[in-house]
Parts: structure tokens; sequence; C-alpha cells
């Protein structure tokens, strides 16, 4: 078994599109019609579908759910994402471990794997 793609349940996935293209700098794969948007980052699928998500977690550590993005320099891709608009709300525990949302309020943590032995 593997996992085939993550479903993100948002607002308006044309709206999320602009965050996750513009801002994070995903591929985007396919539109169909205005209800789902397939995103791609590296060999990971991302399809962004009309919904709402559950009450809103004010921290990264008191979400259900968090998906996490390598980079292999964070200090640079944490200012590359700065200059795109993005703003982290924190961290988890260590200043390696940064914290950000996309408009709908699902959590992301911004990681160098390799800071993580």
């Amino acid at each position: 078994m593997r996992v085939g793609h993550i479903e993100l349940f948002v607002t308006d996935p044309l709206a999320s599109k602009a965050f996750y293209a513009d801002v994070l700098g995903g591929e985007v794969v396919a539109v169909q019609g205005d209800r789902f948007v397939w995103m791609k980052f590296g060999d990971v699928e991302l399809l962004l579908r009309p919904g709402s998500s559950d009450a809103q977690a004010s921290a990264y550590g008191e979400t259900r759910v968090g998906i996490v993005l390598y980079t292999d320099d964070l200090p640079a891709k944490a200012e590359e994402l700065r200059s795109r608009g993005l703003v982290f709300r924190g961290t988890d525990g260590s200043d390696d471990c940064m914290t950000f949302t996309d408009p709908d309020g699902h959590w992301f943590m911004l990681v160098d794997p390799s800071g993580h032995a």
C-alpha cells in the first residue's frame, strides 16, 4: 500500500490555488471546472477540493493534522516564502521548525530534515 494523494478541503479551491502555487511554489497539474485543483509538490500530489475544515487550532501543536514541508536550506527558503507574502506563525518548539497556515487554517511546518537526527 502507498499514499495516492492528499486531499485538503478548502472554502474556495480556485482562490487557494493562488496560495499553493504563487506563495508555496507548487505546480498546478489540473483544474477540473471550478471545483477541484490538483497540485504537485515534488512527487506528492495534493487535491484542493471544496468543503470546510474542522475548528481551527490556534497553534501547530493543537491541530489534528499537520503537513511538513522539507527544504535543504531553511533560512533561504523561509526568506523566499516571506518575500512571496507568507507569514510564519511561530515554531513547534524549535527555531528549526517554522509553522504557518494556509488561508483555510491548515497547519504546515517548514523544516530542514538533515537537522533532525
